[in-house]
């Protein structure tokens, strides 16, 4: 008896099914895909018990006539790939050929269809696979397609779904993404015959956006416009300020297709270095365009993942494009300076240029001041005259907060900054300014400092040693594991040197290394800015203020101290009178 056999093809069209049909909000997407494949200008969909008893969706798309319909519920036929070419450039976003056969195969389902050239729709159900009913039906043109008691004949699965508010939340955040890649269909979403939410047409992508995201957002949202060869990226970011505890404020569109793909989300995240706090995550709608046959969507059934053909490329560009876009908007919003809707190629060179030139002017300045906190003045920089009025080194002083923060006004704001985060950000841009000219100023220690630290440590700090050098911090290997600090930066002056040593030994081991080296050496900056920044509960005179201010001025991101906290925050006059009641 042969112990290998040809599975019947209802179970093989179940197992086909685990793939494709994860959850109810798989089956929306699925049919939603296939609507706006179809070309439809308004999609509703109707949900009832989270997805579990019915998902119908309807549309006003193509439709598709008799014979067509009854291949539709067969597996492999789809209109939309031929040949091996089409499969490596797909265009579309449904094109398996499975996605109806397979929910028809876990499910009652019904598909009621017209195309423009049929005079009566059809009507066809099928129940676990089976088809049990075609006829004709009153149809508009158009589909609508029913799935009721979903996983009604795999029970295994059905227990596994969650309650009904969770996978309704996920069928909302489906819609919800799927909405936002197309401002200029319409979408209905309903739960118990009630309607949950209606995004209208809309002629622009930042008002789906923010119909999307909150419409307090829309005001922090900045958008991007970025082309680089045939690789185009548009779409809006939030402000660092705005975060969400999960991913589910990010959403990633690869040819209109909505995706959750690492590579893109680490990009993204990158971008956003020092400006996000430990935990949170960045609010953003990212759509990446790269040429049809430059990226592979069927990699993963539910078509969640991508592969690009130039995926460091892709990687590379998206940080660029997300950090230029943080960098133009670093500056309180009372800035003069406009933000603009987007920046050409040869913009973001003369801005570079004029950059450069103005941190290597404020350079010049602060070599020229002593460094040092014990002799009381924070050294000021010379304000460029590029966005014309000066910002925070224009503040009015008030005082101190618990000797904190420092307080201050302008014309129609109080300000609350912190001087910590502050100077920690002054003396970090400071250490990675300087290393990229002349080797950093350090003072050599009469007595050197032995540290012995554990083995991984050890390691990890044998192959920063040489990396961290040219930042004045210069530390011999002593054999085993033993280490022997010679010389320290000058901002380190008077600071205990082995609680930093051992912290960077320490957090480098347990973050990792060695894929990129000079991260690493950003994250030992940023340690040595943070052990030599002036700290909380330390009082201030007006002159260090005026310094720490005029430096800060000087800072390419001023609004985010290195680990990715706030540097300031303020309250319009406007805020304050209706805190008070003064205004409603």
């Amino acid at each position: 008896m042969p112990h290998i056999k040809i599975l019947p093809e209802i179970l093989s069209n179940k197992i086909a099914a685990g793939e494709v049909v994860e959850r109810p909000a798989s089956v929306v997407k699925e049919l939603v895909e296939n609507a706006l494949d179809a070309g439809s200008t308004r999609i509703i969909i109707e949900v009832e018990k989270g997805g579990r008893s019915m998902i119908r969706v309807s549309d006003n798309g193509t439709g598709m006539n008799h014979d067509d319909a009854l291949l539709a519920v067969e597996r492999y036929a789809t209109s939309k790939i031929f040949t091996d070419q089409d499969l490596f450039s797909i265009s579309t976003l449904g094109f398996r050929g499975e996605a109806l056969p397979s929910i028809a195969s876990v499910s009652k389902f019904s598909l009621i269809t017209r195309d423009e050239s049929s005079e009566a729709g059809t009507e066809i159900y099928v129940e676990g696979g089976r088809i049990k009913k075609v006829r004709q039906a009153g149809s508009p043109k158009g589909s609508m397609i029913c799935a009721e008691q979903l996983f009604y004949n795999t029970p295994a699965r059905r227990k596994f779904l969650k309650t009904i508010n969770t996978e309704m939340g996920h069928i909302a955040d489906t819609v919800a993404a799927m909405a936002l890649s197309r401002p200029d269909v319409q979408f209905t979403l309903c739960h118990n015959s009630r309607t949950v939410k209606s995004w209208s047409r809309a002629s622009d992508k930042v008002d789906r956006a923010a119909d999307v995201l909150g419409r307090e957002v829309r005001a922090d949202l900045y958008p991007i416009n970025y082309k680089e060869g045939s690789i185009t990226i548009d779409g809006h970011i939030a402000s660092p300020r705005i975060t969400r505890s999960t991913f589910r404020g990010l959403y990633i569109f690869v040819n209109n297709r909505f995706v959750k793909d690492r590579v893109i989300r680490h990009a993204l995240f990158e971008g956003y270095a020092q400006r996000l706090m430990k935990g949170t995550f960045p609010v953003a709608v990212l759509f990446i365009n790269v040429p049809f046959d430059q990226v592979d969507v069927n990699v993963h059934p539910t078509k969640h993942e991508v592969r690009f053909v130039r995926q460091r490329q892709v990687h590379d560009l998206v940080q660029r494009a997300v950090a230029e876009t943080l960098h133009l908007s670093d500056r309180p919003k009372w800035s003069t300076r406009k933000f603009p809707e987007s920046i050409s190629a040869q913009d973001r060179s003369q801005v570079a240029e004029v950059s450069a030139d103005y941190r290597t002017l404020g350079e010049r300045a602060l070599r020229s001041k002593s460094a040092s906190l014990e002799d009381k003045g924070f050294e000021p920089g010379i304000q460029s005259p590029l966005w014309g009025k000066k910002l925070f080194a224009d503040l009015k002083i008030i005082g101190q907060l618990h000797n904190t923060y420092i307080l201050c006004e302008s014309e129609d704001s109080l300000f609350l900054i912190d001087q910590h985060a502050a100077h920690e950000r002054i003396l970090f841009e400071k250490l990675k300014n300087r290393s990229k000219g002349t080797k950093q100023p350090s003072q050599r220690l009469l007595i050197p400092e032995t540290i012995d630290l554990g083995y991984a440590e050890a390691d990890t700090l044998s192959n920063l040693i040489e990396g961290i050098k040219d930042f004045g911090l210069e530390i011999e290997h002593f054999g085993g594991n033993t280490f022997v600090v010679k010389s320290v930066p000058d901002i380190l002056s008077g600071r205990e040197i082995k609680p930093l040593i051992v912290e960077i030994a320490e957090k480098m081991t347990h973050t990792g290394f060695a894929p990129n080296l000079e991260k690493a050496i950003d994250e030992c900056l940023i340690l040595m800015a943070c052990h030599s920044a002036i700290r909380a509960n330390l009082s201030l005179t007006d002159v260090q203020i005026k310094g720490l201010l005029e430096q800060l001025e000087n800072c390419e991101n001023p609004s985010h101290c290195p680990h990715g906290r706030p540097t300031w925050i303020k309250w319009t006059i406007k805020d304050l009178e209706k805190s008070f009641g003064r205004i409603v």
